[in-house]
């Protein structure tokens, strides 16, 4: 087992990357993920890793396009608006089958909002928020621990399906300090080889990566190859986590610190007589549809509670495909949900 620690969330997203092997870093400052880039900044130089603070959040992409290209493992990390300006490069690094993580510590918006936390982000994470017919691997902790384990799988996974992967957190994650157990550091010898990455062709031919053809024909071909592999991921990776759902006639649909916040309030709801449980979705691309239409066909209603004005609410109802009713209810601009007040959202559906 490895250390036992008492860190923030974005601390501990810094340890777990650096565990997983991290090699390269490259980020710009921007609150709420600040501590991020400090535990970067103090221990990837003391480990002879590279920590690059850029001039800014295009240029911190660009770096890791440049450092994933040689096969190492590398991250970037930023909130809402600095995501924004990574979008281009998140695609190039999507078109050119490139592993990378992506760390986004969300905070209200639209435009530059506020450093409160919030979920306003889902969209842009998982309907491709750059250009072109491409996804990202998202993955949302709900807790301080959980964001190390999953910082260390988004590592894993964006190696074994030559993708970016993203960790979709939370301001209020971000600065939350929870008891955390890491595992302990993985050796970097360990790895498998790149046989594609440029390291110099020493008597092979070059590798050649990249995310441009002028001729459609090639083009289509290399955008069908992503499409088949996106399928594999659908097939393989829907992870998620059910809470009381055995015997309820509500759940509630919720991801990260709001899913937090639901446990609390699935107690209190059934100290009431109400029959409530728990869906979270850990990968929310691939969303888990098929898990969350299985429940629908026994619940009556399924009430989906965000940060947001309702984003992951749309694939709730594509889950859901009428089987229940699906009602709403959001905060927007930073404000996080209460367990009173959700729970008064519940008795408004339960029956």
């Amino acid at each position: 087992m490895g250390e036992r620690m008492l860190l923030r969330g974005n601390e501990v997203i810094a340890e777990a990357a650096i565990r997983a092997g991290c090699q390269c870093y490259f980020a710009y400052p921007i609150t709420p993920q600040a501590e991020l880039l400090e535990h970067m900044a103090k221990n990837m130089p003391r480990l002879g890793r590279t920590f690059i603070q850029a001039e800014s959040e295009i240029a911190a992409i660009s770096m890791v396009y440049g450092a994933a290209s040689v096969g190492v493992r590398t991250m970037t990390s930023s909130s809402s608006p600095g995501i924004s300006l990574k979008q281009e490069g998140i695609s190039y690094l999507a078109g050119s089958n490139l592993p990378a993580v992506i760390v986004n510590i969300v905070r209200g918006g639209p435009g530059l909002g506020d450093i409160a936390p919030a979920q306003s982000d889902y969209f842009q994470a998982t309907k491709g928020g750059g250009h072109g017919d491409y996804h990202m691997i998202v993955l949302a902790p709900s807790t301080v621990p959980e964001a190390g384990e999953l910082t260390m799988l988004a590592f894993d996974l964006a190696d074994q399906y030559r993708t970016p992967v993203m960790i979709l957190a939370d301001g209020m994650l971000g600065q939350m300090m929870e008891p955390v157990e890491l595992p302990e550091p993985i050796d970097v010898a360990s790895l498998p080889a790149k046989e594609w990455a440029t390291t110099g062709a020493k008597g092979r031919d070059p590798n050649v990566i990249l995310s441009f053809d002028l001729d459609p024909e090639v083009l289509k071909r290399m955008n069908l190859a992503l499409q088949k592999r996106y399928r594999q991921i659908e097939a393989k990776e829907v992870r998620y986590e059910e809470a009381a759902t055995e015997d309820a006639d509500i759940l509630i649909a919720a991801y990260g610190t709001v899913a937090r916040i639901s446990k609390s309030v699935v107690r209190m709801a059934r100290a009431e007589g109400i029959k409530l449980g728990l869906f979270r979705p850990i990968t929310l691309w691939p969303f888990p549809y098929q898990p969350l239409k299985e429940l629908a066909d026994r619940v009556k209603t399924v009430l989906t509670v965000e940060m947001s004005a309702g984003q992951m609410w749309e694939d709730v109802r594509l889950g859901v495909a009428e089987r229940a009713n699906t009602p709403f209810y959001g905060e927007m601009g930073g404000v996080v949900p209460t367990p009173r007040r959700i729970l008064s959202e519940v008795r408004k559906h339960a029956s």
